[in-house]
């Protein structure tokens, strides 16, 4: 068997040195070949070169930096298209998922499971805003989508050599990963963990950044948002062409009436309220087919550290007979 492992990492350097060292602790027991693609995401910190500090004390570490940051869905993508393992899994780098539960994962895949979520137990680590905000966006993203995105499955989970190959075969750059990685399909389980406290430094993701990565998770599954305000359109047109009825009639009825200056501005201000929502709805979708037409690389490689020598070790193991993979 061969298994990868992809570790995302940005300002990660306070946290790599023990989550390596407790990765490692996890893959010395599984036997055949592994390797650990180490993204760094242009980290502003050391990140990098604790990587290559570290690198000779585990012969399976890949270190791969971009030239920038491109984000961390950029860096998953890197790392699938990487990944030579059988079994590839992807966890972040600060400890709060734990490399046991790949033990875990490996017996679900073993039976036929192609994907296995790590699905958390319990969220009480968050805040109840950051909770209620969760809930939110997981009830709107699978009522407004044909997607059945499991609540609480993240990143941290376990595809099969079949779903990485479906998943590197998607072309487009805004990518959502979680919701590719449900959109590909094929037989999935689950197991759970407990979310534990953050080895070191601080989270990267504030609630702007997660209210714009969820506006990106619902615009590259959904038209919805647009079939809305065409909707709010015909419904104003009709409540407008009933009012205008309303003046005929009692214009012909009781005469001419002098207009409200106040009701006059509300009606002017919320028409053009609605207007530029419903323009800036537009714009989201407009913007994210101007970023496809260009082409541009989802990340760009400055530097990459170690990928031969996992290549020789994949080689002997494959050429002994009895340690081809099971699968």
């Amino acid at each position: 068997m061969f298994l990868s492992v992809i570790l995302p990492c940005y300002r990660e350097a306070t946290n790599l040195p023990a989550m390596l060292a407790a990765l490692q602790k996890v893959l010395d027991q599984i036997p055949g070949t592994k390797e650990i693609l180490a993204i760094d995401d242009g980290s502003p910190d050391n990140t990098y070169d604790v990587l290559c500090s570290l690198r000779p004390q585990y012969k399976y570490l890949h270190i791969v930096r971009f030239a920038r940051n491109f984000g961390k869905e950029a860096a998953l993508t890197c790392g699938l298209n990487m990944a030579k393992g059988d079994a590839v899994v992807m966890l972040d780098s600060d400890l709060q998922h734990p490399p046991e539960v790949i033990l875990e994962m490996l017996e679900k895949w073993k039976q036929g499971d192609r994907m296995v979520y790590a699905l958390r137990r319990n969220r009480n680590s968050d805040s109840k805003l950051y909770r209620l905000y969760t809930k939110i966006f997981y009830w709107i993203f699978r009522n407004i989508t044909d997607l059945d995105l499991p609540p609480g499955a993240g990143d941290f989970r376990l595809m099969d050599r079949k779903v990485v190959d479906a998943l590197n075969r998607l072309p487009e750059r805004n990518r959502f990963m979680k919701g590719l990685m449900t959109w590909v399909g094929f037989k999935s389980g689950s197991v759970y963990f407990d979310v534990a406290e953050r080895a070191g430094g601080i989270s990267s993701f504030s609630f702007s950044k997660l209210f714009v990565f969820a506006i990106n998770g619902l615009t590259s599954f959904s038209t919805i948002p647009l079939r809305i305000w065409s909707l709010c359109g015909v419904v104003i047109s009709t409540i407008a062409l009933l009012y205008l009825g309303w003046l005929v009639i009692r214009t012909l009825a009781f005469g001419i009436d002098v207009p409200g200056y106040a009701s006059l501005m509300c009606s002017v201000l919320f028409i053009g309220g609605i207007q530029l929502i419903s323009l800036g709805v537009i714009g989201e979708y407009i913007g994210r087919i101007y970023n496809e037409v260009k082409d541009r690389p989802i990340y760009i490689v400055s530097d990459e550290i170690g990928s031969d020598s996992i290549d020789l070790l994949h080689n002997l193991m494959v050429s002994n007979p009895c340690c081809k993979p099971p699968r």
